[in-house]
């Protein structure tokens, strides 16, 4: 199951750069992570994109 960032977004940028596989990308309003993508980061501790949230809007779908 995938990430997914809500719609309290602030389209700071700040989870695009820090996501391992490229799922993340800029639309119109909010970031969107591409569940077809988006790993979870299972190979690591925590979400990159989670970490790094102010808005703590990524959450799982």
């Amino acid at each position: 199951m995938a990430l997914y960032i809500t719609e309290e977004c602030t389209y700071c940028g700040a989870c695009e750069p820090d996501c391992p596989v490229g799922a993340i990308w800029a639309d119109e309003e909010i970031y969107v992570i591409d569940p077809d993508t988006c790993n979870e980061c299972a190979d690591q501790d925590e979400q990159a994109c989670v970490a790094v949230c102010p808005a703590e809007c990524i959450v799982q779908g």
